[in-house]
């Protein structure tokens, strides 16, 4: 399935001052790829297995802390797709890159991506891809999200509000802490209205991409028409020990210690990577928990 020469066009100056810190836009040549037709989607819904194929009701609350409150249409996912546009729903298609197809076009963006993050942030690691397709006027909750993410906007608009992740008025060190703790399917977060005016808004149309650094919290509201949208992440070297060290922290402060946050002692920060490594081989600690399906993924092989 071809894939443009070029699918990103990335501002080199904005990427270095920004990358993984702050959110920024750019864009891509993707918006007509064959991959995104939903004829293709239903295929690819059909063959991911089932944990991967998340779907809901599209009138939810910016604020729903716990995904399960997220109501339900009572559809399948094939009928969640067709109907996408009368039905409100919101639908992700995660670890689409187990399908070969979406693998070449995950593959083809990140190997864009990676001569500029690499002399930044080296090791780009764990790539995943995931599509989203949801309906006009709904809502994705505010959450945050463990990976490095750049997302394609490839049919419609989405209104994108990002909050930084070092912005200790709407993210503690609490919070990150029981995040890295806690289950990778639980990623939404409790919302409250004061924090949107610490928010950066994107209004992200076809054609467009933003960059969402990880932990940075957001949500999303679809615009008046059915929005489609793709998700290139990874994690790197860094990012990995930098989850670590939030797990280490956990540790550290039900045992009464009030730990130093990331990023404050690169020296201690090596030794909480190192000492959480080595407790969870000594089976001290359990390993980080994971959403249902993906403790292994090798399971799952859609050949979409």
């Amino acid at each position: 399935m071809d894939t443009p020469r070029s699918c990103l066009k990335i501002d080199a100056d904005t990427f270095r001052s920004h990358f993984n810190l702050r959110p920024f836009l750019f864009s891509h040549n993707l918006s007509r790829h064959p991959l995104f037709q939903l004829p293709r989607l239903v295929k690819l819904a059909k063959t991911l297995d089932r944990s991967y194929v998340d779907y809901n009701a599209g009138r939810i609350p910016v604020s729903l802390p716990n995904w399960q409150d997220a109501p339900h249409t009572g559809l399948t996912a094939e009928e969640t797709i067709h109907n996408t546009a009368e039905i409100c729903s919101w639908m992700e298609l995660k670890r689409a890159e187990q399908c070969p197809d979406f693998k070449r076009l995950l593959d083809a963006c990140l190997d864009e991506i990676a001569p500029l993050s690499e002399p930044i942030e080296p090791g780009m690691c764990e790539r995943e891809a995931a599509v989203f397709v949801s309906s006009p006027g709904s809502v994705t909750p505010y959450h945050m999200d463990h990976e490095i993410n750049f997302l394609l906007q490839l049919r419609g608009a989405q209104t994108v509000s990002v909050f930084n992740a070092d912005d200790a008025a709407v993210l503690s060190e609490e919070d990150l802490e029981e995040y890295f703790s806690g289950p990778a399917l639980h990623r939404n977060m409790r919302f409250a209205e004061a924090y949107q005016e610490r928010a950066t808004v994107f209004e992200l149309c076809e054609g467009q991409g933003l960059h969402i650094p990880t932990t940075a919290p957001h949500w999303v509201k679809h615009g008046d028409t059915v929005s489609i949208s793709f998700s290139a992440s990874f994690k790197t070297r860094a990012s990995l020990a930098r989850g670590d060290v939030y797990r280490m922290n956990a540790v550290l402060r039900q045992l009464g210690v009030e730990p130093l946050p990331w990023n404050r002692s690169p020296a201690r920060d090596r030794i909480k990577h190192h000492a959480y490594r080595a407790l969870r081989r000594a089976h001290w600690l359990p390993r980080p928990p994971v959403a249902a399906g993906e403790a292994d993924a090798s399971r799952a092989h859609g050949n979409a």
